[in-house]
């Protein structure tokens, strides 16, 4: 049996792009071991996995970074 999706939002697009840990690490100055132990922990988002490769929604990432910023801050 084949469901469709009823979600709207577009698996793809150029304004939500897929990015991997290299980015993330670059992005945030932390290093990638860091992050595999926030996803064990089931803080940071879980990877979308092609093939061999993991990939993040970018906006997943920043979003998880202004909620950070918002919670040291006491916001």
């Amino acid at each position: 049996m084949t469901t469709l999706n009823t979600n709207h939002t577009p698996l793809l697009c150029a304004e939500d792009p897929l990015i991997d840990m290299t980015f993330i690490t670059t992005y945030t100055g932390m290093t990638d071991k860091w992050f595999y132990k926030l996803i064990g922990d089931g803080l940071f988002p879980g990877p979308i996995k092609l093939g061999r490769s993991s990939r993040w929604r970018r906006s997943e990432v920043e979003t998880w970074m202004q909620q950070r910023i918002a919670d040291s801050r006491g916001g």
